[in-house]
């Protein structure tokens, strides 16, 4: 039931954008006319379509125009987005994209450089810093470490190097040089002709090494000094030194090298990742002795503004820089007298740039991102961070009649932060901008001047237009899923009165705002985490709780794939802290975040949850396949006498068009099937295995049903909400929930044994409220059969749906840190001096 521009005749939108055609995806050949000027809110379940009209097709459009406008040579350095299926779009105005995306994989990559607040301090630093006497100025460029005229020269900008000490090198000195007490030394021949160097040289090799005296193992270890003797192999020192003297005929002349340089060398040159790891594994990464961890030259660290360094100024949260430079941009303090005669044009200086950085300021303090520091690398941010920081950039930008596209703004932020959003969104609004906004949040959904439902349902069962209209007439709309959560129809379940079977108690929690915590958690029950954005849930659950028990167990996280020199990433972080009692409760710990379930598109949801081995086997049973004795391998597309040779089993062959976007085109062999002729011959139930990975999890659940395996893998696909999935669609085209949710069902499909401690990160990211009941019927689920769940959540209906809650804050960074409250959703609902507790009492009191 879509409204169009002729039903409003009274309406006060300027004009309307007016989609026909839209083919996209799932998207069902759909017309649309969505308002300019206005909130535009596209809401539906997960999977229904909506991002498929808001960015596939309305950004899409919008970026193909803007950019034929453009230069061939400037349209290069553009990520451009494939040319949408749809006929038309009218009234369509310049578009900006505001969207989930996880933070750059280098550290050089800050809050400072997203905002580009970074240069205007360098500005005010070069310009109306405090230089010590007779330092010449330094330029805005000499302020930045990933500068040649800013970085530190000795590590380079990095603010760390490697540096070998006696204890890497030599691991246990109890050990004879000839015991091989020197572990830095190669382990074959380079070795051993060291060795045989230091007996040419007069070294005891026999004697444990730390009986050596100090001046010796000094020189062994870190002489630069490189002498070419004669080496005698298989002689006793006793001989060597025998031969010697007779000027014996050595075996052959050898250089020594000292240990730590021939470390840093092999580091340095090797082509071999096992020879760099094993290098690395003698290298200590330690703070420069230079700069001291501040990545820049002494000139430039050593000029001041308001008492700090550029680098200290950097490292502050965001809310305590902006009450610094108040004072100054006021005109309020403006230095000294003496000072402000000598260099007038300073003080007026001074104020400008601190006029506009505190203006800037104010706009990411009103987002709540008060609690950041300029300096925190883009990595460490969550998407929903990283989003609302492009936001306050485009808050500030001024821009006029242009279409603000946003993938759910409110993702991670907790309700009282919320509010800021729709603020700021009001702004741009105000500013004569239209907003189209992908959201699940009800709050967000209740601001809309105008909503696009779109389903019914994911998928293959969505991509229609169920409304389009003010948001009061959904309510008539029997077939919304949406409608029942935004209207209040669904009641709310009873709170499960599970009581916890022991207590898991940390000591000490010390990490980024934690200092010196003590917490416990209760086992056997369904925990949720709350607090405002930045107060330290992450820090606590997804870090040091999630580290603690892993060494406990003896488990081994996966570390993160990071591009770049070792040196580039944050030093690694001690876990402070201990584990006090309850483990004897925990037997298994299953982390489930929303990290990508593989980075290429060869891997995919069948292949993650182990789905397609059992499908292969399936194929390769059927009688077709044994008479041509064909095995469960051949049914890979990752595997050479299976795939189509012609595409490497990708599906597609990717045609380079310089100065447009690159074109994947099926094929033309396997036709995208990625299989060869041969391998797709063979049929089950009438379907070649092609076809079955095209198949949805809906639609693989009635053809497998006589399967028990595989019905049972899907049966748990389609409880977490992923029903609308196709079997083989690729890791790359998944978003971070679905990614989440897969992992969640690879670990229900697994046996329940009890007394396993799962530890979910917001896992209602990107999921629609009909997709949450399924969430958590699944996670109670596991405490049902004997599990603890623990939770870091900001939707109101999973905290009320819970057992404990454990509400951390009060405030954001150092305001923050601090248990404020824990206990049943009744008990932390009339706590007064939490954030939480009035949402969760509003909403405990209202229906869904």
């Amino acid at each position: 039931m879509a409204t169009s521009a002729a039903d409003l005749p009274d309406h006060p939108f300027s004009g309307f954008v007016r989609v026909r055609g839209a083919r996209e995806h799932n998207l069902r050949n759909i017309d649309v006319d969505i308002p300019r000027d206005a909130l535009v809110v596209f809401t539906g379940v997960s999977g229904s379509g909506k991002s498929s009209l808001a960015f596939g097709t309305l950004y899409a459009e919008a970026q193909r125009r803007y950019l034929e406008s453009v230069s061939p040579y400037a349209r290069r350095l553009f990520h451009q987005m494939a040319v949408p299926e749809v006929e038309s779009i009218d009234g369509l105005p310049p578009a900006v994209a505001l969207q989930q995306q996880r933070g750059t994989p280098t550290t050089r990559s800050s809050v400072g450089s997203v905002t580009t607040l970074s240069n205007l301090v360098r500005m005010l630093y070069s310009r109306a810093g405090n230089y010590p006497a007779g330092q010449s100025i330094v330029y805005a460029e000499g302020f930045s470490p990933n500068t040649p005229e800013g970085a530190c020269p000795t590590c380079h900008g990095l603010g760390r190097i490697y540096e070998v000490t006696e204890e890497t090198m030599v691991p246990n000195p109890t050990l004879t040089i000839r015991e091989r007490a020197i572990a830095a030394w190669p382990q074959a021949w380079g070795g051993q002709n060291q060795r045989d160097i230091l007996v040419t040289l007069g070294y005891d090799i026999d004697r444990p090494w730390q009986e050596l005296p100090q001046a010796q193992r000094d020189w062994i270890l870190f002489t630069e000094e490189q002498p070419v003797v004669p080496v005698y192999p298989g002689y006793t020192p006793a001989e060597t030194q025998r031969a010697l003297k007779r000027r014996e005929q050595p075996n052959y002349m050898g250089t020594f090298t000292g240990v730590r340089r021939h470390v840093l060398h092999t580091f340095a040159t090797t082509q071999s990742p096992l020879m760099k790891k094993r290098a690395l594994q003698y290298m200590l990464s330690t703070a420069c002795p230079t700069c001291h961890g501040k990545r820049l030259r002494p000139e430039s660290l050593a000029v001041t503004f308001a008492g700090l360094d550029i680098a200290d100024m950097s490292g502050l949260p965001l809310k305590r820089m902006a009450a610094l430079l108040k004072p100054y941009a006021d005109g309020s303090n403006t230095g000294s007298k003496k000072h402000n005669a000598e260099h007038p044009e300073q003080v007026i200086v001074a104020q400008r740039i601190a006029e506009d950085l505190c203006a800037r300021l104010s706009v990411l303090l009103d987002l709540g991102l008060g609690y950041l520091s300029l300096e925190r690398s883009t990595p460490t941010l969550s998407p929903g961070e990283l989003q609302r920081l492009r936001l306050a950039t485009q808050l500030y930008s001024n821009l006029f009649g242009v279409v603000y596209v946003l993938d759910e703004p409110s993702a991670g932020l907790h309700p009282s932060d919320t509010a800021a959003l729709l603020k700021a969104l009001a702004g741009l609004k105000k500013a004569g901008n239209s907003l189209f906004v992908v959201e699940h949040n009800l709050d967000v959904v209740r601001q809309a001047d105008w909503l696009v439902d779109v389903g019914p349902a994911a998928g293959e069962l969505g991509g229609e237009i169920l409304y389009s209209g003010p948001p009061a007439g959904l309510a008539a709309v029997g077939a919304s899923q949406t409608r029942r959560y935004l209207f209040n129809e669904e009641t709310r379940p009873e709170n499960p009165a599970r009581q916890p079977n022991g207590w898991l108690r940390l000591q000490g929690v010390t990490r980024n705002n934690l200092q010196d915590l003590n917490v416990e958690f209760p086992l056997g029950v369904f925990t949720t985490v709350t607090g405002v954005s930045g107060s330290g849930k992450s820090s606590l659950v997804s870090q040091v709780l999630v580290e603690l028990v892993a060494e406990h167990l003896g488990h081994q996280l996966p570390t993160e794939e990071e591009e770049g020199d070792p040196l580039e990433r944050a030093a690694p972080i001690a876990t402070g802290g201990q584990i006090a009692g309850g483990m004897e409760h925990i037997k298994r710990l299953v982390r489930v975040d929303q990290k990508p379930i593989g980075r290429t598109p060869r891997s995919n949801m069948a292949t993650y949850t182990g789905l397609f081995d059992h499908v292969r086997r399936l194929f390769a049973a059927t009688p077709a396949a044994k008479k041509r004795r064909y095995d469960a391998g051949r049914f890979s597309f990752n595997v050479a006498k299976g795939r189509c040779e012609n595409c490497q089993g990708e599906g597609f062959v990717m045609v380079e068009l310089l100065f447009l976007p690159s074109v994947y085109a099926p094929c033309p062999v396997c036709h995208g099937a990625r299989y060869n002729a041969k391998t797709l011959e063979i049929t089950y139930q009438d379907k070649n295995i092609a076809e079955v990975l095209g198949l949805t999890v809906d639609a693989a659940w009635e053809f497998f049903r006589e399967e028990p395996a595989v019905h049972r893998a899907l049966t748990v696909l389609r409880e977490v909400g992923l029903g609308y999935l196709r079997l083989g669609q690729p890791a790359t085209e998944l978003s971070g929930g679905e990614a989440q949710r897969i992992k969640l069902a690879t670990e229900l499909q697994k046996a329940q044994r009890g007394n396993s401690l799962y530890v979910l990160d917001e896992p209602t990211t990107g999921l629609h409220p009909s997709d949450v009941e399924k969430l958590l019927t699944q996670l109670n689920g596991l405490v049902d059969a004997g599990n603890t769940v623990i939770v870091v959540e900001h939707d109101m209906r999973v905290v009320a749906g819970s057992d404990w809650v454990l509400d951390m804050g009060p405030g954001a960074g150092d305001e923050g840190g601090q248990v404020v409250v824990a206990g049943t959703p009744d008990k932390v609902a009339k706590a007064k001096q939490s954030r939480t507790a009035p949402y969760l009492d509003q909403f405990r009191g209202n229906a869904f």
